[in-house]
Protein backbone atom coordinates (compact mmCIF):
# COMPACT_ATOMS: atom_id res chain seq x y z
CA UNK A 1 0.00 0.00 0.00
CA UNK A 2 2.80 2.41 0.92
CA UNK A 3 4.48 1.73 -2.41
CA UNK A 4 1.23 2.45 -4.26
CA UNK A 5 0.81 5.79 -2.48
CA UNK A 6 4.35 6.79 -3.43
CA UNK A 7 3.73 5.76 -7.03
CA UNK A 8 0.48 7.76 -7.14
CA UNK A 9 2.18 10.80 -5.59
CA UNK A 10 4.99 10.56 -8.12
CA UNK A 11 2.46 10.38 -10.93
CA UNK A 12 0.67 13.51 -9.73
CA UNK A 13 3.99 15.30 -9.24
CA UNK A 14 5.14 14.50 -12.76
CA UNK A 15 1.75 15.50 -14.15
CA UNK A 16 1.91 18.76 -12.20
CA UNK A 17 5.43 19.48 -13.49
CA UNK A 18 4.35 18.72 -17.05
CA UNK A 19 1.37 21.03 -16.64
CA UNK A 20 3.59 23.80 -15.27
CA UNK A 21 6.04 23.27 -18.14
CA UNK A 22 3.25 23.36 -20.67
CA UNK A 23 1.81 26.53 -19.18
CA UNK A 24 5.30 28.08 -19.19
CA UNK A 25 5.70 27.13 -22.85
CA UNK A 26 2.38 28.65 -23.92
CA UNK A 27 2.39 31.72 -21.65
CA UNK A 28 6.07 32.67 -21.73
CA UNK A 29 7.81 31.14 -24.72
CA UNK A 30 4.84 31.34 -27.10
CA UNK A 31 3.10 34.20 -25.30
CA UNK A 32 4.06 36.99 -27.69
CA UNK A 33 3.23 34.91 -30.75
CA UNK A 34 -0.19 33.89 -29.41
CA UNK A 35 -0.95 37.45 -28.34
CA UNK A 36 -0.06 38.60 -31.85
CA UNK A 37 -2.36 35.98 -33.36
CA UNK A 38 -5.15 36.99 -30.98
CA UNK A 39 -4.74 40.63 -31.91
CA UNK A 40 -4.82 39.73 -35.60
CA UNK A 41 -8.25 38.17 -35.08
CA UNK A 42 -9.82 41.34 -33.75
CA UNK A 43 -7.37 44.07 -34.82
CA UNK A 44 -7.04 44.81 -38.53
CA UNK A 45 -4.35 46.99 -40.12
CA UNK A 46 -4.39 48.44 -43.62
CA UNK A 47 -1.53 50.21 -45.38
CA UNK A 48 -2.30 53.60 -46.91
CA UNK A 49 -0.20 53.86 -50.03
CA UNK A 50 1.58 57.18 -50.62
CA UNK A 51 1.14 58.51 -54.17
CA UNK A 52 4.48 58.44 -56.02
CA UNK A 53 5.82 61.80 -57.12
CA UNK A 54 5.75 62.86 -60.76
CA UNK A 55 8.75 63.63 -62.96
CA UNK A 56 8.20 66.80 -64.98
CA UNK A 57 9.88 68.47 -67.93
CA UNK A 58 11.16 72.03 -67.61
CA UNK A 59 7.74 73.31 -68.75
CA UNK A 60 5.90 71.34 -66.06
CA UNK A 61 4.55 68.69 -68.43
CA UNK A 62 4.67 65.03 -67.45
CA UNK A 63 7.62 62.78 -68.23
CA UNK A 64 6.55 60.18 -65.64
CA UNK A 65 3.27 60.22 -63.75
CA UNK A 66 0.75 58.05 -61.96
CA UNK A 67 -2.67 56.71 -62.85
CA UNK A 68 -5.27 55.04 -60.70
CA UNK A 69 -5.08 51.26 -60.60
CA UNK A 70 -6.62 48.54 -58.46
CA UNK A 71 -5.83 45.33 -56.65
CA UNK A 72 -8.41 42.65 -57.42
CA UNK A 73 -8.99 40.36 -54.42
CA UNK A 74 -11.30 37.58 -53.32
CA UNK A 75 -12.95 37.45 -49.87
CA UNK A 76 -13.52 33.70 -49.69
CA UNK A 77 -16.31 33.63 -47.03
CA UNK A 78 -18.52 35.54 -49.47
CA UNK A 79 -17.74 33.40 -52.53
CA UNK A 80 -20.85 31.43 -53.62
CA UNK A 81 -20.03 30.43 -57.21
CA UNK A 82 -17.78 27.53 -58.09
CA UNK A 83 -14.11 28.53 -58.07
CA UNK A 84 -13.52 27.10 -61.55
CA UNK A 85 -16.38 29.14 -62.99
CA UNK A 86 -15.10 32.34 -61.37
CA UNK A 87 -11.60 31.68 -62.71
CA UNK A 88 -12.92 31.16 -66.23
CA UNK A 89 -14.83 34.46 -66.04
CA UNK A 90 -11.91 36.51 -64.70
CA UNK A 91 -9.05 35.02 -66.73
CA UNK A 92 -9.87 36.76 -70.07
CA UNK A 93 -9.93 40.12 -68.27
CA UNK A 94 -6.80 39.62 -66.19
CA UNK A 95 -4.60 37.80 -68.71
CA UNK A 96 -1.63 39.62 -70.23
CA UNK A 97 -0.57 39.22 -73.85
CA UNK A 98 -0.96 40.95 -77.19
CA UNK A 99 -0.94 38.56 -80.15
CA UNK A 100 -3.88 36.13 -80.37
CA UNK A 101 -1.95 32.86 -79.92
CA UNK A 102 -0.08 34.15 -76.90
CA UNK A 103 -3.27 35.63 -75.48
CA UNK A 104 -5.06 32.28 -75.58
CA UNK A 105 -2.17 30.63 -73.78
CA UNK A 106 -2.14 33.40 -71.17
CA UNK A 107 -5.89 32.99 -70.55
CA UNK A 108 -5.39 29.33 -69.78
CA UNK A 109 -2.41 30.08 -67.54
CA UNK A 110 -4.26 32.89 -65.76
CA UNK A 111 -7.30 30.70 -65.14
CA UNK A 112 -5.10 28.08 -63.52
CA UNK A 113 -3.42 30.69 -61.32
CA UNK A 114 -6.78 32.12 -60.16
CA UNK A 115 -8.13 28.64 -59.35
CA UNK A 116 -5.07 27.91 -57.24
CA UNK A 117 -5.48 31.20 -55.35
CA UNK A 118 -9.19 30.61 -54.69
CA UNK A 119 -8.50 27.12 -53.37
CA UNK A 120 -5.86 28.26 -50.86
CA UNK A 121 -6.19 26.26 -47.64
CA UNK A 122 -7.10 28.29 -44.57
CA UNK A 123 -7.13 31.59 -46.47
CA UNK A 124 -9.86 34.17 -46.01
CA UNK A 125 -8.62 37.01 -48.23
CA UNK A 126 -6.48 36.36 -51.32
CA UNK A 127 -5.06 38.85 -53.86
CA UNK A 128 -5.78 37.94 -57.48
CA UNK A 129 -4.15 40.72 -59.55
CA UNK A 130 -2.23 43.93 -58.87
CA UNK A 131 -2.18 47.11 -60.97
CA UNK A 132 -5.46 46.54 -62.81
CA UNK A 133 -6.75 49.47 -64.87
CA UNK A 134 -10.03 51.28 -64.27
CA UNK A 135 -11.49 49.84 -67.49
CA UNK A 136 -10.79 46.27 -66.36
CA UNK A 137 -12.22 47.06 -62.92
CA UNK A 138 -15.47 48.23 -64.52
CA UNK A 139 -15.68 45.08 -66.65
CA UNK A 140 -15.13 42.84 -63.61
CA UNK A 141 -17.77 44.73 -61.61
CA UNK A 142 -20.21 44.13 -64.46
CA UNK A 143 -19.86 40.36 -63.84
CA UNK A 144 -21.33 40.88 -60.33
CA UNK A 145 -19.32 38.08 -58.74
CA UNK A 146 -19.94 37.99 -55.00
CA UNK A 147 -16.77 38.02 -52.91
CA UNK A 148 -14.64 39.81 -55.53
CA UNK A 149 -13.49 43.29 -54.45
CA UNK A 150 -10.95 46.00 -55.15
CA UNK A 151 -8.37 48.09 -53.32
CA UNK A 152 -6.89 51.33 -54.62
CA UNK A 153 -3.38 51.18 -56.06
CA UNK A 154 -1.54 53.25 -58.66
CA UNK A 155 0.41 52.47 -61.78
CA UNK A 156 3.47 54.30 -63.13
CA UNK A 157 2.93 55.77 -66.58
CA UNK A 158 5.34 57.34 -69.06
CA UNK A 159 3.32 59.52 -71.45
CA UNK A 160 6.23 59.87 -73.87
CA UNK A 161 6.74 56.06 -74.05
CA UNK A 162 10.45 55.33 -74.60
CA UNK A 163 11.43 59.00 -74.84
CA UNK A 164 14.09 59.78 -72.26
CA UNK A 165 14.04 56.22 -70.93
CA UNK A 166 17.69 56.25 -69.84
CA UNK A 167 17.18 59.53 -68.01
CA UNK A 168 13.99 58.43 -66.29
CA UNK A 169 14.61 54.80 -65.38
CA UNK A 170 11.56 52.76 -64.36
CA UNK A 171 9.54 51.54 -61.36
CA UNK A 172 9.84 47.82 -60.67
CA UNK A 173 9.38 45.53 -57.65
CA UNK A 174 11.54 44.98 -54.59
CA UNK A 175 11.96 41.62 -52.82
CA UNK A 176 8.71 42.15 -50.90
CA UNK A 177 6.70 43.02 -53.98
CA UNK A 178 6.60 46.76 -53.28
CA UNK A 179 7.29 49.49 -55.83
CA UNK A 180 10.89 50.68 -56.14
CA UNK A 181 12.69 52.86 -58.67
CA UNK A 182 15.55 51.51 -60.74
CA UNK A 183 18.12 53.44 -62.78
CA UNK A 184 18.00 57.07 -63.86
CA UNK A 185 15.90 59.53 -61.88
CA UNK A 186 13.51 56.86 -60.62
CA UNK A 187 16.38 55.09 -58.92
CA UNK A 188 18.40 58.10 -57.74
CA UNK A 189 15.40 59.90 -56.20
CA UNK A 190 13.40 56.79 -55.25
CA UNK A 191 13.12 57.67 -51.57
CA UNK A 192 11.64 61.13 -52.06
CA UNK A 193 9.53 60.06 -55.03
CA UNK A 194 8.05 57.22 -52.97
CA UNK A 195 6.95 59.40 -50.07
CA UNK A 196 5.99 57.63 -46.83
CA UNK A 197 3.20 55.10 -46.52
CA UNK A 198 0.60 55.44 -43.75
CA UNK A 199 -1.67 52.89 -42.10
CA UNK A 200 -5.03 52.44 -40.34
CA UNK A 201 -5.33 50.04 -37.38
CA UNK A 202 -8.76 49.24 -35.90
CA UNK A 203 -10.58 46.57 -33.88
CA UNK A 204 -12.99 44.36 -35.82
CA UNK A 205 -15.50 41.62 -34.99
CA UNK A 206 -15.34 37.97 -36.06
CA UNK A 207 -16.61 38.69 -39.58
CA UNK A 208 -14.23 41.61 -40.10
CA UNK A 209 -16.64 44.49 -39.48
CA UNK A 210 -15.31 47.47 -37.46
CA UNK A 211 -16.34 47.51 -33.77
CA UNK A 212 -18.25 50.73 -33.17
CA UNK A 213 -16.43 51.73 -29.98
CA UNK A 214 -13.22 49.83 -30.71
CA UNK A 215 -9.82 51.48 -30.83
CA UNK A 216 -8.79 53.26 -34.04
CA UNK A 217 -5.33 54.49 -34.97
CA UNK A 218 -4.46 56.20 -38.25
CA UNK A 219 -1.17 57.54 -39.62
CA UNK A 220 -1.58 59.56 -42.79
CA UNK A 221 0.56 58.85 -45.83
CA UNK A 222 3.04 61.49 -46.97
CA UNK A 223 2.86 62.07 -50.73
CA UNK A 224 5.95 61.60 -52.86
CA UNK A 225 7.72 64.73 -54.09
CA UNK A 226 7.55 65.87 -57.73
CA UNK A 227 10.78 66.47 -59.66
CA UNK A 228 10.96 69.47 -62.00
CA UNK A 229 13.82 68.78 -64.39
CA UNK A 230 15.94 70.70 -66.87
CA UNK A 231 14.76 68.30 -69.59
CA UNK A 232 13.29 70.20 -72.52
CA UNK A 233 10.81 67.94 -74.30
CA UNK A 234 11.24 69.75 -77.61
CA UNK A 235 15.01 69.32 -77.49
CA UNK A 236 14.60 65.72 -76.33
CA UNK A 237 12.30 64.81 -79.22
CA UNK A 238 14.57 66.60 -81.69
CA UNK A 239 17.61 64.69 -80.45
CA UNK A 240 15.88 61.30 -80.39
CA UNK A 241 14.38 61.60 -83.85
CA UNK A 242 17.70 62.73 -85.34
CA UNK A 243 19.65 59.98 -83.56
CA UNK A 244 17.36 57.24 -84.86
CA UNK A 245 17.71 58.56 -88.41
CA UNK A 246 21.46 58.97 -87.95
CA UNK A 247 21.94 55.38 -86.79
CA UNK A 248 20.13 54.16 -89.88
CA UNK A 249 21.88 56.56 -92.26
CA UNK A 250 25.39 55.82 -91.04
CA UNK A 251 24.84 52.16 -90.18
CA UNK A 252 25.99 52.58 -86.58
CA UNK A 253 25.50 49.87 -83.95
CA UNK A 254 24.53 52.38 -81.26
CA UNK A 255 24.74 56.06 -80.44
CA UNK A 256 24.42 58.66 -77.70
CA UNK A 257 23.62 62.37 -77.77
CA UNK A 258 23.81 64.72 -74.77
CA UNK A 259 22.71 68.37 -74.79
CA UNK A 260 23.73 70.41 -71.74
CA UNK A 261 23.67 74.02 -70.57
CA UNK A 262 27.38 74.59 -69.82
CA UNK A 263 26.63 77.44 -67.40
CA UNK A 264 24.36 75.50 -65.05
CA UNK A 265 25.20 71.90 -65.92
CA UNK A 266 21.50 71.29 -66.60
CA UNK A 267 20.87 68.35 -68.93
CA UNK A 268 18.45 69.60 -71.57
CA UNK A 269 18.26 66.28 -73.38
CA UNK A 270 19.96 62.92 -73.58
CA UNK A 271 19.20 60.01 -75.85
CA UNK A 272 20.87 56.66 -76.38
CA UNK A 273 19.91 53.83 -78.72
CA UNK A 274 19.12 50.98 -78.52
CA UNK A 275 16.61 51.92 -75.82
CA UNK A 276 13.53 50.53 -74.07
CA UNK A 277 10.03 51.51 -72.94
CA UNK A 278 9.96 51.96 -69.13
CA UNK A 279 6.23 51.14 -69.03
CA UNK A 280 7.03 47.62 -70.26
CA UNK A 281 10.55 47.15 -68.94
CA UNK A 282 9.90 43.43 -68.33
CA UNK A 283 9.98 42.81 -72.08
CA UNK A 284 13.54 44.08 -72.50
CA UNK A 285 17.01 42.74 -71.80
CA UNK A 286 18.67 44.01 -68.62
CA UNK A 287 21.58 45.29 -70.73
CA UNK A 288 19.39 48.06 -72.13
CA UNK A 289 18.65 49.56 -68.72
CA UNK A 290 22.14 50.97 -68.17
CA UNK A 291 22.58 54.49 -69.50
CA UNK A 292 25.48 54.57 -72.02
CA UNK A 293 25.94 58.29 -71.31
CA UNK A 294 26.87 57.62 -67.69
CA UNK A 295 27.83 53.94 -67.56
CA UNK A 296 29.66 53.12 -70.80
CA UNK A 297 33.26 54.14 -71.40
CA UNK A 298 35.26 54.55 -74.60
CA UNK A 299 38.59 55.89 -75.75
CA UNK A 300 37.61 59.36 -77.00
CA UNK A 301 40.22 59.96 -79.69
CA UNK A 302 40.66 63.45 -81.08
CA UNK A 303 37.82 65.13 -79.16
CA UNK A 304 40.10 64.66 -76.13
CA UNK A 305 42.74 66.91 -77.71
CA UNK A 306 40.88 70.06 -76.65
CA UNK A 307 41.26 69.13 -72.97
CA UNK A 308 45.00 68.45 -73.28
CA UNK A 309 45.59 71.61 -75.31
CA UNK A 310 43.52 73.65 -72.84
CA UNK A 311 45.73 72.41 -70.01
CA UNK A 312 48.90 73.33 -71.93
CA UNK A 313 47.55 76.81 -72.68
CA UNK A 314 46.58 77.32 -69.03
CA UNK A 315 50.02 76.18 -67.86
CA UNK A 316 51.53 78.57 -70.44
CA UNK A 317 53.55 75.72 -71.95
CA UNK A 318 52.28 76.82 -75.35
CA UNK A 319 50.43 79.72 -76.95
CA UNK A 320 48.15 79.57 -79.98
CA UNK A 321 50.99 80.67 -82.26
CA UNK A 322 53.64 78.37 -80.73
CA UNK A 323 55.36 76.34 -83.43
CA UNK A 324 55.33 72.56 -83.24
CA UNK A 325 58.95 71.38 -83.17
CA UNK A 326 58.32 67.79 -84.27
CA UNK A 327 55.50 68.03 -86.81
CA UNK A 328 57.70 67.47 -89.86
CA UNK A 329 57.20 63.70 -89.75
CA UNK A 330 56.32 60.61 -87.64
CA UNK A 331 57.31 60.84 -83.98
CA UNK A 332 59.30 57.94 -82.45
CA UNK A 333 58.24 57.22 -78.86
CA UNK A 334 60.06 54.33 -77.22
CA UNK A 335 59.56 51.36 -79.56
CA UNK A 336 56.48 52.91 -81.21
CA UNK A 337 56.00 55.50 -83.96
CA UNK A 338 53.20 58.05 -83.83
CA UNK A 339 51.77 59.16 -87.16
CA UNK A 340 49.09 61.60 -88.27
CA UNK A 341 45.69 60.16 -89.11
CA UNK A 342 46.13 60.88 -92.86
CA UNK A 343 49.95 60.48 -93.08
CA UNK A 344 50.24 64.19 -93.98
CA UNK A 345 52.85 66.24 -92.07
CA UNK A 346 53.10 70.03 -91.74
CA UNK A 347 56.48 71.20 -90.35
CA UNK A 348 55.37 74.83 -89.91
CA UNK A 349 52.26 74.04 -87.85
CA UNK A 350 51.37 76.19 -84.85
CA UNK A 351 48.99 75.10 -82.10
CA UNK A 352 45.93 76.35 -83.97
CA UNK A 353 46.97 74.21 -86.94
CA UNK A 354 47.50 71.21 -84.67
CA UNK A 355 43.88 71.40 -83.48
CA UNK A 356 42.43 72.29 -86.90
CA UNK A 357 44.29 69.44 -88.62
CA UNK A 358 43.82 67.11 -85.64
CA UNK A 359 47.54 66.39 -85.69
CA UNK A 360 48.42 63.38 -83.51
CA UNK A 361 52.13 64.13 -83.68
CA UNK A 362 51.61 67.72 -82.56
CA UNK A 363 49.37 66.67 -79.68
CA UNK A 364 51.82 64.00 -78.53
CA UNK A 365 54.46 66.73 -78.42
CA UNK A 366 52.16 69.05 -76.43
CA UNK A 367 51.48 66.27 -73.91
CA UNK A 368 55.20 65.62 -73.58
CA UNK A 369 55.83 69.30 -72.96
CA UNK A 370 53.22 69.25 -70.19
CA UNK A 371 54.84 66.21 -68.63
CA UNK A 372 53.13 63.27 -66.89
CA UNK A 373 52.35 64.94 -63.56
CA UNK A 374 50.92 68.18 -64.93
CA UNK A 375 49.00 66.25 -67.59
CA UNK A 376 47.50 64.08 -64.87
CA UNK A 377 46.61 67.12 -62.76
CA UNK A 378 44.73 68.81 -65.60
CA UNK A 379 42.85 65.65 -66.55
CA UNK A 380 41.91 65.30 -62.89
CA UNK A 381 40.63 68.89 -62.86
CA UNK A 382 38.53 68.14 -65.93
CA UNK A 383 36.97 65.25 -63.98
CA UNK A 384 38.53 62.44 -65.97
CA UNK A 385 38.82 59.27 -63.91
CA UNK A 386 36.09 60.11 -61.37
CA UNK A 387 32.33 60.37 -61.09
CA UNK A 388 30.69 63.59 -62.20
CA UNK A 389 28.06 63.32 -59.44
CA UNK A 390 25.14 63.62 -61.86
CA UNK A 391 21.80 62.81 -60.22
CA UNK A 392 21.18 59.59 -62.16
CA UNK A 393 21.44 56.14 -60.61
CA UNK A 394 24.06 53.88 -62.14
CA UNK A 395 26.89 56.30 -62.98
CA UNK A 396 30.25 54.58 -63.37
CA UNK A 397 33.68 56.03 -64.04
CA UNK A 398 36.73 54.31 -65.55
CA UNK A 399 39.83 54.76 -63.42
CA UNK A 400 42.58 57.10 -64.58
CA UNK A 401 46.04 55.59 -64.45
CA UNK A 402 47.61 56.42 -61.10
CA UNK A 403 49.73 59.55 -60.89
CA UNK A 404 53.43 58.78 -60.95
CA UNK A 405 53.05 55.63 -63.08
CA UNK A 406 52.71 57.28 -66.50
CA UNK A 407 55.50 56.40 -68.94
CA UNK A 408 56.44 58.31 -72.09
CA UNK A 409 54.10 56.22 -74.25
CA UNK A 410 51.15 56.82 -71.89
CA UNK A 411 51.76 60.57 -72.01
CA UNK A 412 52.13 60.72 -75.79
CA UNK A 413 49.03 58.65 -76.61
CA UNK A 414 46.88 60.47 -74.03
CA UNK A 415 47.69 63.65 -75.97
CA UNK A 416 45.49 62.45 -78.83
CA UNK A 417 42.88 60.57 -76.76
CA UNK A 418 44.08 56.98 -76.76
CA UNK A 419 45.01 54.91 -73.74
CA UNK A 420 42.51 56.94 -71.70
CA UNK A 421 38.87 55.97 -71.18
CA UNK A 422 35.97 58.33 -70.48
CA UNK A 423 32.21 58.26 -70.29
CA UNK A 424 30.19 60.65 -72.47
CA UNK A 425 29.01 62.59 -69.40
CA UNK A 426 32.62 63.07 -68.23
CA UNK A 427 33.65 64.32 -71.66
CA UNK A 428 30.83 66.85 -72.03
CA UNK A 429 31.37 68.08 -68.48
CA UNK A 430 35.08 68.65 -69.15
CA UNK A 431 34.44 70.40 -72.47
CA UNK A 432 31.68 72.38 -70.78
CA UNK A 433 34.36 74.06 -68.63
CA UNK A 434 35.86 75.50 -71.84
CA UNK A 435 32.42 76.76 -72.89
CA UNK A 436 31.93 78.27 -69.42
CA UNK A 437 35.05 80.46 -69.48
CA UNK A 438 37.14 77.91 -67.61
CA UNK A 439 34.69 77.07 -64.80
CA UNK A 440 33.59 73.46 -64.46
CA UNK A 441 30.17 72.63 -63.00
CA UNK A 442 28.47 69.41 -61.96
CA UNK A 443 25.93 68.11 -64.46
CA UNK A 444 22.41 67.63 -63.11
CA UNK A 445 18.94 66.72 -64.32
CA UNK A 446 16.63 67.95 -61.54
CA UNK A 447 16.13 71.68 -61.05
CA UNK A 448 13.48 71.83 -58.33
CA UNK A 449 11.60 69.65 -55.82
CA UNK A 450 7.86 70.31 -55.52
CA UNK A 451 5.65 69.05 -52.69
CA UNK A 452 2.13 69.83 -51.53
CA UNK A 453 2.22 73.57 -50.83
CA UNK A 454 6.01 73.91 -50.98
CA UNK A 455 8.92 73.83 -53.40
CA UNK A 456 12.68 73.80 -53.08
CA UNK A 457 15.25 74.81 -55.67
CA UNK A 458 18.19 72.45 -56.05
CA UNK A 459 21.19 74.50 -55.01
CA UNK A 460 23.13 75.58 -58.07
CA UNK A 461 26.72 74.49 -58.34
CA UNK A 462 28.88 77.60 -58.40
CA UNK A 463 31.54 75.54 -60.08
CA UNK A 464 35.30 75.54 -59.83
CA UNK A 465 37.70 77.49 -62.00
CA UNK A 466 40.12 75.04 -63.57
CA UNK A 467 41.33 77.20 -66.48
CA UNK A 468 42.14 80.87 -66.76
CA UNK A 469 39.64 82.87 -68.79
CA UNK A 470 42.44 83.55 -71.30
CA UNK A 471 43.17 79.84 -71.77
CA UNK A 472 39.45 79.11 -72.23
CA UNK A 473 39.18 81.88 -74.83
CA UNK A 474 42.26 80.62 -76.67
CA UNK A 475 41.11 77.01 -76.92
CA UNK A 476 37.62 78.23 -77.92
CA UNK A 477 39.20 80.19 -80.75
CA UNK A 478 41.05 77.07 -81.89
CA UNK A 479 37.80 75.07 -81.83
CA UNK A 480 36.07 77.75 -83.92
CA UNK A 481 38.80 77.39 -86.53
CA UNK A 482 38.55 73.60 -86.36
CA UNK A 483 34.79 73.77 -86.99
CA UNK A 484 35.27 76.12 -89.95
CA UNK A 485 38.41 74.69 -91.52
CA UNK A 486 38.95 71.20 -90.08
CA UNK A 487 38.18 67.88 -91.69
CA UNK A 488 34.44 68.39 -91.01
CA UNK A 489 34.34 71.90 -92.54
CA UNK A 490 31.90 70.75 -95.21
CA UNK A 491 29.23 70.29 -92.50
CA UNK A 492 29.72 73.75 -90.98
CA UNK A 493 26.73 76.08 -91.17
CA UNK A 494 28.00 79.35 -92.55
CA UNK A 495 27.40 82.38 -90.37
CA UNK A 496 26.86 80.46 -87.14
CA UNK A 497 29.52 80.65 -84.44
CA UNK A 498 30.32 77.06 -83.47
CA UNK A 499 33.32 75.88 -81.46
CA UNK A 500 33.71 72.18 -82.17
CA UNK A 501 36.02 69.21 -82.58
CA UNK A 502 35.72 65.80 -84.20
CA UNK A 503 37.10 62.56 -82.85
CA UNK A 504 37.60 59.18 -84.50
CA UNK A 505 38.89 56.52 -82.11
CA UNK A 506 39.73 52.91 -82.81
CA UNK A 507 38.14 50.39 -80.47
CA UNK A 508 40.56 48.40 -78.28
CA UNK A 509 39.91 44.66 -78.47
CA UNK A 510 41.95 41.96 -76.66
CA UNK A 511 45.05 44.11 -76.27
CA UNK A 512 45.07 45.69 -79.72
CA UNK A 513 43.05 48.18 -81.76
CA UNK A 514 40.49 46.99 -84.28
CA UNK A 515 41.53 48.08 -87.76
CA UNK A 516 37.99 48.71 -89.01
CA UNK A 517 35.66 49.50 -86.10
CA UNK A 518 35.65 53.02 -84.68
CA UNK A 519 33.75 55.33 -82.35
CA UNK A 520 33.00 58.62 -84.09
CA UNK A 521 32.36 61.74 -82.01
CA UNK A 522 31.75 65.44 -82.36
CA UNK A 523 31.53 67.91 -79.50
CA UNK A 524 30.68 71.56 -79.88
CA UNK A 525 29.03 74.58 -78.30
CA UNK A 526 27.27 77.59 -79.74
CA UNK A 527 27.23 80.58 -79.91
CA UNK A 528 30.93 80.28 -79.14
CA UNK A 529 31.14 83.51 -77.12
CA UNK A 530 27.94 82.95 -75.08
CA UNK A 531 26.82 79.30 -75.43
CA UNK A 532 23.17 78.35 -75.23
CA UNK A 533 24.13 74.68 -75.26
CA UNK A 534 26.97 72.23 -75.63
CA UNK A 535 26.28 68.96 -77.43
CA UNK A 536 28.14 65.68 -77.74
CA UNK A 537 27.34 63.11 -80.42
CA UNK A 538 28.94 59.66 -80.38
CA UNK A 539 28.30 56.84 -82.86
CA UNK A 540 29.66 53.35 -82.27
CA UNK A 541 30.89 51.40 -85.29
CA UNK A 542 29.43 53.46 -88.13
CA UNK A 543 29.63 51.43 -91.34
CA UNK A 544 29.02 54.12 -93.98
CA UNK A 545 32.37 55.68 -93.01
CA UNK A 546 34.71 55.19 -90.05
CA UNK A 547 35.42 58.94 -89.84
CA UNK A 548 33.63 61.32 -87.47
CA UNK A 549 33.83 64.09 -90.08
CA UNK A 550 31.47 62.04 -92.27
CA UNK A 551 29.15 60.67 -89.58
CA UNK A 552 29.09 62.26 -86.11
CA UNK A 553 29.77 65.80 -87.33
CA UNK A 554 26.94 65.97 -89.90
CA UNK A 555 24.58 64.42 -87.34
CA UNK A 556 25.61 67.10 -84.81
CA UNK A 557 24.87 69.87 -87.30
CA UNK A 558 21.56 68.34 -88.36
CA UNK A 559 20.42 68.52 -84.73
CA UNK A 560 21.99 71.94 -84.16
CA UNK A 561 20.14 73.35 -87.15
CA UNK A 562 16.81 72.69 -85.42
CA UNK A 563 18.14 73.90 -82.06
CA UNK A 564 19.29 77.19 -83.62
CA UNK A 565 15.66 77.88 -84.54
CA UNK A 566 14.32 76.71 -81.19
CA UNK A 567 16.76 78.79 -79.11
CA UNK A 568 16.55 81.79 -81.44
CA UNK A 569 20.25 81.65 -82.35
CA UNK A 570 20.87 83.91 -85.33
CA UNK A 571 23.77 83.82 -87.79
CA UNK A 572 26.39 86.48 -87.16
CA UNK A 573 26.09 87.97 -90.63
Amino acid sequence: MHFRLKLLASFFLIAFLLLIGRLFFWQVIKGKSLASQARSQYQKSEKITAPRGNILGNDGSYLAGREEAYLVYAYLPEIVEEHNLIADKLAPLLADGEDEDNYKARISEEAGRIKTALNSDGAVWVPLKHKVSYEIKVNIEALKIEGIGFEDEEIRVYPEASSGAHLLGFVGKDDDGGDIGYFGLEGFYDQILSGKHGYVSRESDAVGLPILFGSLREVNAVNGVDLLTYIDKTVQHTVENALIKGLEKYGAASGTVIVMDPKTGGILAQASYPSYDPSFYQKYSDELFKNPATSASFEPGSVFKILVMAGALDAEIVKPDTKCLVCQGPLPVDKYTIETWNKVYRPDSNMIDVIVNSDNVGMAWVAQELGPDRLYDYLDKFGIGKLTGIDLQGEWAPVLREKGTWNIVDVATAGFGQGVAVTPIQLIRGAGAIANDGVIVKPKVVKKLEGVGWEEEIEEDEGERILSKKAAEDITGMMIEAAKNGEAKWTHLRGFSVAGKTGTAQIPIAGHYDEEKTIASFIGFTPADDPKFIMLVTLREPTSSPWASETAAPLWYSIAKDLFLYFGIQPEK
